[in-house]
């Protein structure tokens, strides 16, 4: 059997009930009144702000993967053309490697690459952090087309799919 909400509970629950946003084409639920308080009483919340490991992030200028081709690349019907691997690399060797990777891949028609980085110790590694950033590069601007977290199967938080711009004609 459920007991009833004390008042203090209401207002926490109000509170943590205000930060929830619908989903879009559904309707906000109206508002309770708000349970009396008594004058002296203070609302005090715990703040547990916990970084979490989120995926990453590109720069401004470089674009996330179209939700389509990512399903594409993910179900390989879109074929990932190269993989490389920086597992065990300093930051200087993974960031020559992968360019150099890159423009190889390029050079071949390639329209898909896996970049393995790993996650890293508790799951902030620097190759994972960093490689956005030098997928954003200017110097890797006309190859790069956009980037987006691979599939559990490909390496999930740990590796990313990398869409290659298509070649020129000439």
């Amino acid at each position: 059997m459920k007991r009833p909400l004390k008042p203090d509970e209401t207002r926490i629950w109000g509170v943590v009930a205000a930060t929830v946003h619908p989903l879009p084409g559904r309707e906000v639920p109206k508002a309770e009144a708000d349970p009396p308080r008594s004058p002296g009483a203070a609302l005090h919340l715990p703040v547990q702000a916990r970084a979490h490991a989120t995926s990453p992030k590109p720069r401004p200028g470089l674009d996330v993967i179209e939700p389509r081709r990512k399903h594409r690349i993910a179900r390989e019907r879109d074929p990932i053309g190269a993989r490389i691997d920086l597992h065990g690399m300093d930051q200087d060797r993974a960031r020559a490697a992968l360019e150099g990777f890159l423009r190889r891949a390029w050079d071949e028609g390639y329209r898909a690459v896996l970049v393995i980085t790993g996650k890293g110790v508790q799951g902030d590694g620097v190759l994972r952090r960093r490689a956005p950033e030098w997928l954003a590069a200017p110097q890797l601007s006309p190859i790069v087309a956009g980037i987006s977290e691979a599939h559990r199967r490909h390496g999930g938080e740990g590796a990313l799919y990398v869409a290659l711009k298509r070649k020129p004609r000439g």
